[in-house]
């Protein structure tokens, strides 16, 4: 069995590896990484001759550690990523090339169709009618989007959201509640077959589907790093934040929302959690909190957009595509029946 793990911000790890009587035998981990000295190598694959084929990547990782000779140096990998690729290749994982990526680029969506085009897509993904696809959200008008196990009440001030027009939404992954604007925000979605992301924690699949997006900032010139469990930050504050969700029938759908420019003034009105988190860290100003890109690189939107599709283009490969008749239509039924309803927004009150 075969299993890749390019390390974010580091190299790649490659395991070759057989199960006989559910045990590992005759491991071999290679990989473009820096190793000192040579005969760690033989370590690691001794380390993991012999180990129960369902052991987690952590548990795979600890063995590897342990077995490293004193003074052992680990450049562009960790014995952990060591673990990650050999649960990759027991669980006959794909990769990102092994994939016929699309991309999908349209005009502006009212906030409840991008919720329902996420749900249609990643469900299309998983049953097999539709390739992976990368998807780029244009915003017909600003909104909060809040995490599926969310509180309405504790997350949006809803006098100020209608004040100041903002439509609030639920999507159907979870995490952090996030203040969109026309213009103002960059919005991407990834759907794809559960096996890319095959033998690794959900916090391990967070990096492993941000790197593209660091290899595009750099080229902007943006520093930028992922930080645990969400979040992509620059030294400045953060960049972006990301949610995902793994599907039953098989996809994971993978969303990333970036601040290009911010209204942090209104951001604040509406969003109670936005006024507690700078609280929190003691910080005056969201504007202190969040980096925009805008700021970062001064370019406008639409060129930031246009060369973060072509590194992912160049990376992975990408063809132009867009929704099929039907999935708009389920999409239409889905932002009618579901996320345009009280039941579903405040199905948390």
């Amino acid at each position: 069995m075969h299993g890749e793990y390019k390390v974010p911000g580091g190299k790649l790890v490659v395991a070759d590896v057989d199960v006989v009587d559910g045990l590992l035998r005759g491991p071999r981990i290679s990989g473009d990484f820096f190793l000192e000295p040579d005969a760690a190598l033989d370590a690691i694959n001794a380390a993991l001759d012999g180990l129960p084929a369902g052991l987690d990547a952590r548990e795979i990782g600890a063995r590897v550690q342990a077995w490293l000779p004193p003074g052992t140096v680990l450049l562009g990998l960790t014995a952990e990523a060591v673990g990650i690729a050999v649960r990759r290749a027991l669980a006959h994982a794909s990769d990102w090339r092994d994939q016929e990526w699309r991309l999908i680029h349209e005009g502006p969506q009212e906030p409840a169709v991008h919720m329902a085009l996420d749900q249609v897509l990643a469900e299309e993904v998983a049953a097999g009618r539709r390739p992976p696809t990368l998807r780029v959200w244009e915003w017909a008008s600003p909104a909060v989007i809040i995490g599926s196990f969310q509180s309405l009440r504790n997350e949006v001030d809803a006098a100020e959201a209608g004040r100041a027009g903002v439509e609030v939404v639920r999507r159907i992954s979870g995490g952090g509640a996030m203040f969109v604007e026309p213009g103002n925000t960059i919005t991407y979605s990834l759907y794809a077959p559960e096996s890319l992301v095959a033998g690794m924690s959900f916090a391990e699949s967070y990096a492993f589907l941000d790197d593209w997006v660091l290899g595009a900032l750099a080229e902007l010139g943006v520093r930028a790093w992922y930080r645990p469990l969400n979040d992509i930050a620059s030294d400045q504050g953060k960049i972006a934040g990301a949610a995902q969700k793994r599907l039953a029938a098989g996809a994971v759908l993978h969303h990333v929302t970036m601040a290009y420019d911010i209204d942090a003034a209104k951001m604040t009105r509406v969003l109670r959690i936005g006024r507690e988190k700078i609280s929190d860290k003691g910080i005056a100003s969201a504007n202190k909190r969040v980096d925009p890109l805008r700021r970062q690189t001064g370019l406008p939107r639409e060129e930031i957009i246009d060369r973060m599709i072509a590194h992912f283009r160049g990376r992975y490969g990408l063809v132009a595509d867009r929704p099929t008749a039907d999935e708009l239509r389920l999409a239409g039924k889905y932002a009618a029946d579901k996320f345009t309803t009280p039941e579903w927004t405040a199905r948390v009150p």
